[in-house]
């Protein structure tokens, strides 16, 4: 027995699959377990080590921090969802003179690190009588960096359609503006939407890479902390603070993501698809304004009926 991706393993691939699966688990408690007692025999929980953390300023600075990241990340992050949209516009349009030149712009944008995006132009531009702040130099270089990112995962997502989809919504009378926003954006963004998260995700973390040019965003607090020599340089205890509040804001928008994800398949399209006794699991979204249109002709048709 097979399916589609893979045989189905049998009784024995199975007692293999348990085996590794509790080796791999021993493995990395045992890793933690090495690096916990290593923490341990350095001194690392003692109490010197986390006096600094029972100061009130301390925690108003690492607030301060993540204020900071988070409003990078935020106007990076929508700056992104709408540069990647117009670059992925472009990219699929019908016309060589826009894709063309389009195609050429992500692919240098895609190219170039964001941290050298960050340093020519916090540290590149005052050479030619242009002075940015730190903040503008993270917030740009992410957006053009995430945003050409984004345009390829949007032009995969409708590319990865049937073509099926793009013909049968001309068919029903769509024109091409009506095709792409009706029908093909919808299902690409739904089937890109992990990925769409995840490099959201990867943009909330380049924000550290503001440390650089000294935008003193949650990594910066970190490490003024962390080298506080009177408190014993508590750089580790300072790490585990401020990741710890990285994992909480990066587990906010997986929770997110999963809303988005489970509202969309409760959409009104989706749901009209599931409950259509003609719908099958091939059904698409353009199946779906078909019987729409259909069902608003017929009830025209019956009203005309009921006026004579």
């Amino acid at each position: 027995m097979s399916s589609v991706l893979f045989d189905v393993p049998g009784p024995r691939a199975i007692a293999r699959n348990r085996i590794i699966g509790v080796l791999t688990v021993l493995v990395v408690l045992a890793a933690l377990g090495w690096v916990t007692w290593r923490l341990y025999v350095t001194g690392q929980f003692s109490a010197e080590k986390w006096n600094i953390f029972t100061f009130s300023a301390v925690w108003v600075r690492f607030g301060q921090g993540l204020l900071s990241t988070l409003g990078a990340f935020a106007a990076a992050g929508v700056g992104s969802l709408v540069f990647g949209f117009i670059l992925g516009i472009g990219r699929l349009s019908d016309h060589a003179w826009v894709r063309e030149p389009v195609r050429w712009i992500i692919e240098v944008l895609r190219a170039v690190p964001v941290l050298v995006l960050m340093m020519l132009l916090y540290y590149g531009l005052p050479v030619i009588g242009v002075k940015m702040p730190p903040y503008f130099a993270v917030v740009i270089a992410l957006i053009v960096y995430n945003g050409s990112v984004l345009a390829e995962v949007l032009r995969t997502g409708v590319e990865s359609l049937p073509r099926g989809q793009r013909e049968a919504g001309y068919a029903i009378g769509l024109r091409k503006s009506g095709v792409m926003q009706l029908v093909l954006l919808p299902q690409a963004i739904r089937a890109m939407m992990p990925v769409i998260i995840a490099q959201l995700v990867v943009a909330l973390k380049d924000t550290a890479l503001g440390f650089i040019i000294t935008y003193q965003e949650l990594l910066y607090v970190i490490n003024q902390i962390g080298n506080q020599a009177p408190y014993g340089s508590p750089l580790i205890q300072a790490a585990m603070v401020g990741g710890s509040m990285y994992v909480a804001v990066c587990l906010v928008l997986s929770y997110i993501a999963y809303r988005l994800q489970r509202r969309a398949k409760r959409s009104p399209k989706q749901a009209a698809v599931a409950h259509n006794a003609a719908a099958d699991d091939e059904s698409t979204m353009t199946e779906v304004i078909a019987l729409q249109s259909r069902a608003g002709k017929h009830d025209g048709s019956n009203s005309g009926a009921q006026g004579l």
